[in-house]
């Protein structure tokens, strides 16, 4: 049986966010209505922790133990029940390593004590205060215990396909949503009956995500035919016109995570294998150059969204050749009118946004912090970058960026003998390396 212990921390809001989510809140309820916001932090042992574990916690953490928060005016705003922040793996990382070993995970919340709370209240402020995505709300100490709720992994479920043909894959497509088209169907139906065996839940879902839009370009990399004149070349064709173009200087493009050009002569500070001392090398010194959008998930939830743009985009560098570094990054963002409140003009006229994404203020707002702080917390400066509104009427259909435009770019360094990536082996072992994932980041 695990203990669940929690400590009570410093404010988790600088003077300006707490200012501006007064603000917000008060919009939503009352003009004298006020916040005080604590970092709470949970945590789950193997046994009850020692006097001596709680004071190296407190230290850690900065907090100190607490049976229970004052339930008065609270709502507690957590990450999402069921799911682990990558706060909390960092954390929990840390802790071990100070000798905590017992520590089975650590959590880290928000409490928040509105002054004047009423029951009405409660829903429009949480919504305010949480990522409704990522978080959840909640309204006692007690109900935090719910993150650590450890249920029994599902077993994989083998589709029938052998037995039922390509209608136990359509039904599949349907239930787990994988926007499989005829063909792939097809495709899928047939190599499964050359093994000889079903394929699994498990097995569909990663085809669906390798095969998406996202990461095939089918639709982009598709033949076009316009009023019954085939076109030559395809939309990611004309892209690479450039580059068939103008080759020179080009080491590598669209067959990797990202293009490599060719850089001056410089010296490199590497250590010798022979003599394992470090020494200068002269050689030529290319750079990596990426750009790509993460526009879906940034008009969903503008933080994480743009976060992990980045952080995907500095994972595509690293991986480029046998070995990249990311430098430096860029971030930008096309969104339609702002309509910031207070600031009305007599030519804007209203048109209104999909409930389902985020309004294009709240997506600058959030969305370049976001990728500031992802960039920032891997310790790659996001130093470029654009912003730009759009929005206008035009023979009675509207033209704007209600879906945000944003774009995760950055350059590195890779040494010229390591542009290349060595080809694959047939047996060679495949290795999928992180936590697990939520259905906003799938599929790009």
């Amino acid at each position: 049986m695990s203990a669940f212990t929690c400590l009570l921390g410093e404010p988790a809001l600088s003077e300006f966010r707490q200012r501006k989510l007064v603000r917000r809140i008060r919009s939503e309820t009352d003009e004298t209505a006020e916040l005080e916001a604590r970092y709470v932090y949970l945590v789950e042992s193997r046994e009850a922790p020692s006097e001596t574990e709680v004071k190296a916690l407190g230290d850690l953490l900065h907090g100190e133990r607490v049976e229970q928060l004052d339930s008065a005016g609270l709502l507690l705003v957590v990450p999402r029940l069921g799911t682990q922040s990558p706060w909390s793996t960092k954390a929990t990382d840390i802790a071990r390593r100070c000798g905590l070993e017992g520590v089975e995970r650590i959590e880290r919340g928000m409490a928040c004590w509105i002054s004047g709370l009423r029951d009405a209240d409660r829903e429009p402020i949480a919504a305010v205060l949480h990522d409704r995505m990522t978080q959840s709300v909640l309204a006692s100490l007690d109900q935090a215990e719910g993150l650590f709720t450890h249920a029994d992994p599902k077993p994989l479920v083998h589709v029938p396909v052998l037995s039922e043909g390509r209608e136990a894959l359509r039904r599949a497509d349907r239930e787990l949503g994988l926007a499989l088209s005829e063909d792939e169907i097809g495709y899928l139906a047939d190599a499964f009956a050359d093994m000889e065996r079903d394929p699994t839940d498990a097995e569909l879902m990663m085809f669906a995500q390798a095969n998406s839009e996202h990461c095939r370009h089918k639709i982009f990399n598709a033949r076009w035919t316009i009023d019954g004149e085939d076109r030559e070349h395809t939309l990611f064709g004309m892209i690479r016109e450039t580059h068939a173009a103008s080759p020179d200087g080009v080491l590598s493009a669209y067959h990797d995570n990202s293009a490599v050009i060719a850089g001056p002569e410089g010296d490199r500070f590497l250590v010798d294998p022979g003599s394992g001392v470090y020494r200068w090398n002269q050689e030529t010194l290319p750079f990596q150059i990426k750009v790509e959008t993460h526009n879906h998930p940034t008009a969903i939830s503008p933080f994480p969204g743009a976060a992990t743009g980045s952080g995907g985009e500095i994972r595509d560098e690293a991986a480029t050749g046998r070995g990249a570094r990311p430098k430096a990054g860029i971030t930008g963002f096309s969104v339609s009118h702002l309509d910031i409140p207070g600031l009305d003009f007599p030519w804007r006229k209203a048109f209104g946004k999909p409930g389902r994404i985020a309004s294009a203020l709240d997506i600058m707002i959030e969305g370049p912090i976001g990728a500031a702080s992802f960039n920032n917390e891997f310790g790659r400066p996001a130093l470029c970058g654009y912003f730009r509104t759009f929005e206008q009427e035009i023979g009675g259909a509207l033209w704007g960026y209600h879906k945000p435009i944003m774009i995760a770019g950055g350059m590195g360094s890779i040494r010229e003998n390591q542009v290349d990536k060595k080809p694959l082996v047939p047996g060679a072992h495949v290795i999928v390396l992180g936590g697990p994932a939520m259905l906003i980041g799938l599929g790009g």
